[in-house]
């Protein structure tokens, strides 16, 4: 009788003890050492670059990770290293916008902020979005509490060709201490100078669960969250590219 001794491919150690079985059926080891998961006679499965986009997309049409999982039969965990990678390899978010005609037009700004939260509903972050008017185009954005500071942080982000245009917003408090007078209206909603920004807040909560109010889908980690916002930000502002030309 041939006896297999099984090592963990991480340590080398012999110590493994079942633990369930993986998606495709193979069995799955817990190593006792050094704590880490291994399957039976692991494959290679490498995604081509058209399918890792088509599964990405998926993605920000209101899948969730668990569903990607079953649907394309691709890791959970694969995808979530695909958003981190994808998020370091963008470029700034400044060099995916249309420059302006030098209209005064061009440089009109709808800012608005967005509520969201991280793994517990006590754990708020809110997204601050700078939205053109003419081209839908997010100039800039920034994440944090709903403080005047915050706000700050965003109007600083703002590219220098949008910050010398007219910028309308509600009547929360920290854009009129932050937005020089002279280039800022505070409206209610019945006037319609907000719709559009508005209307893309309805656009993201649409395409990604993780930032609905009320939903099963949450981020459990803040980076998490940040990374898909901005895989969503660059492929959206490169939609609007399209659309404008």
């Amino acid at each position: 009788m041939v006896t297999i001794t099984l090592q963990c491919p991480h340590c080398q150690s012999e110590k493994l003890v079942r633990n369930g079985r993986a998606p495709n059926g193979k069995q799955k080891y817990l190593c006792q050492t050094c704590q880490r998961q291994s399957r039976d006679n692991p494959t290679l499965h490498v995604c081509s670059e058209e399918r890792r986009e088509e599964i990405l997309r998926a993605h920000e049409e209101r899948s969730s990770l668990r569903g990607l999982e079953r649907t394309f039969g691709v890791s959970r965990q694969t995808v979530i290293v695909w958003i981190k990678k994808g998020r370091a390899s963008l470029p700034a978010l400044h060099e995916t916008l249309i420059e302006p005609d030098g209209s005064e037009e061009a440089t009109v700004l709808e800012l608005d902020e967005l509520w969201s939260f991280v793994l517990k509903k006590t754990n708020q972050v809110w997204i601050w979005i700078a939205l053109c008017r003419k081209t839908r185009q997010v100039v800039a954005y920034t994440i944090g509490d709903r403080s005047e500071v915050t706000c700050r942080w965003l109007w600083e982000s703002i590219s220098p060709l949008y910050r010398i245009g007219h910028c309308f917003t509600d009547f929360w408090r920290a854009y009129q201490a932050v937005i020089p007078e002279e280039q800022h209206s505070a409206v209610g909603k019945e006037a319609g100078e907000t719709t559009h920004v508005e209307r893309w807040n309805n656009t993201l909560r649409q395409r990604l669960g993780r930032f609905v109010r009320k939903t099963l889908f949450f981020s459990k980690t803040f980076v998490m969250h940040e990374s898909c916002l901005q895989l969503f930000l660059h492929r959206y502002n490169r939609e609007c590219v399209i659309r404008f030309t």
